[in-house]
């Protein structure tokens, strides 16, 4: 049975259901799994781009744009 059908006959039994509980824990599962899609889907920063940030960061040090962990931690 290829995808297409699974998803097909899911639907069907998932309209049959009458338990508001299976319903709730299907959308979590659902829920669930498109995060981890999701965070399966980030790409790693190329050289190039990782060394753009880098620069960009040492020019805000160096025109001090930035803040201090004590700034950080008083402010969360």
């Amino acid at each position: 049975m290829d995808i297409q059908s699974r998803k097909i006959e899911f639907i069907q039994d998932f309209l049959k259901l009458e338990s508001e509980e299976a319903i709730i824990q299907l959308e979590k599962l659902l829920r669930k799994s498109q995060k981890v899609e999701k965070e399966n889907s980030l790409k790693p920063f190329t050289v190039k781009e990782l060394e753009e940030r880098i620069s960009k960061s040492e020019d805000n040090f160096m025109n001090n744009k930035y803040k201090t962990s004590a700034e950080l931690l008083a402010k969360y």
